[in-house]
């Protein structure tokens, strides 16, 4: 199928602006205390060549309204300068999106970021939401994962996050596997596979699992460092065998692993619902754990969300 051209757009939405953003931590941190400049960073970000265009449809011939109001000449949709993108899912002012972006790179526990902002915590934990589908949507794998296979896209309702978690079964918790390439880590998720097929292959062909808490994972699968996933209370955990020897990523001391295990433990109330979130952000930390997060950040927030239909 031919691209469409909301989709070129959707592909380009995120590049950096023609105008430098803050190439270091000084110059990131002064837009933090101007409420105007904030916005008119993260507007370069939305709009990177300076020209609006429908968010619906990707025409560029666009009428003013009052206010910030904008009207597509093509389709007729009326929408404001940050609409159709992952920003627009939360409350917050420009400079409130990109302090929560500094705690959240700080890896500051929700509670910290509610109380450094002042905001409740239900409107900081769906800004964190928006967040984290924002890494995951610039993810190569991005369109499997926001998928029924893992039921994120019970989530979206069209561009905003509105929906709410799909109730998961045994047979329809999806299960995610680790590939290590050189010095990057990619958690993909394995086709055809859920938590039962894992207790089968456990049960039957000795495939070893390790139980911590609802976090379920394996000894090395093919390609695969481990399998896992996380579960709920209604799988028969008692069937899983000790051990004395440690799964293969456990005994070669794998440094992602390490590095996510230690972090696993913080994330408070993790659900089969939306493990592959958490698990793609790790990723995106390790993965780009030498460069400024914070800028990537927010262009990630100001791309569009993608049409998953």
């Amino acid at each position: 199928m031919p691209e469409t051209q909301r989709d070129v757009m959707q592909k380009h939405s995120h590049i950096m602006p023609a105008i430098a953003p803050p190439d270091n931590g000084a110059a990131f941190e002064a837009l933090l205390r101007d409420e105007d400049k904030a916005r008119d960073y993260l507007l370069e970000l939305a709009w990177p060549t300076g020209d609006p265009f429908c968010p619906r449809c990707g025409h560029r011939k666009v009428y003013t309204l009052s206010g910030e109001r904008l009207r597509c000449a093509a389709c007729k949709y009326t929408f404001q300068p940050f609409s159709g993108r992952w920003i627009n899912n939360g409350a917050l002012s420009p400079g409130e999106w990109l302090r929560l972006i500094v705690l959240f790179v700080e890896e500051r526990s929700v509670h910290q970021m509610k109380e450094e902002l002042g905001l409740s915590y239900n409107t900081v934990y769906k800004a964190l939401t928006a967040i984290r589908f924002a890494i995951l949507a610039n993810a190569l794998d991005a369109r499997q994962l926001i998928s029924p296979a893992t039921g994120l896209d019970s989530y979206l309702k069209g561009n905003r996050l509105t929906g709410g978690p799909r109730e998961m079964r045994m047979d329809t918790i999806p299960v995610y596997g680790i590939l290590r390439r050189d010095d990057l880590v990619f958690i993909d998720l394995v086709p055809g596979f859920q938590a039962e097929t894992l207790f089968h292959f456990h049960m039957n062909f000795h495939l070893k699992l390790i139980r911590s808490g609802n976090l379920v994972y394996t000894d090395r699968y093919k390609e695969y460092d481990a399998l896992m996933f996380c579960g709920n209370d209604s799988l028969p955990y008692e069937v899983i065998r000790r051990y004395d020897e440690p799964p293969y990523i456990d005994a070669v001391h794998d440094e992602f692993w390490e590095y996510a295990q230690s972090r696993i433990k913080k994330f408070r109330g993790i659900s089969c619902q939306r493990f592959p979130l958490y698990m793609k952000e790790l990723e995106f930390r390790f993965n780009n754990r030498e460069k400024s997060l914070a800028e990537i950040l927010a262009a990630y927030l100001c791309a569009l969300v993608p049409n998953t239909d």
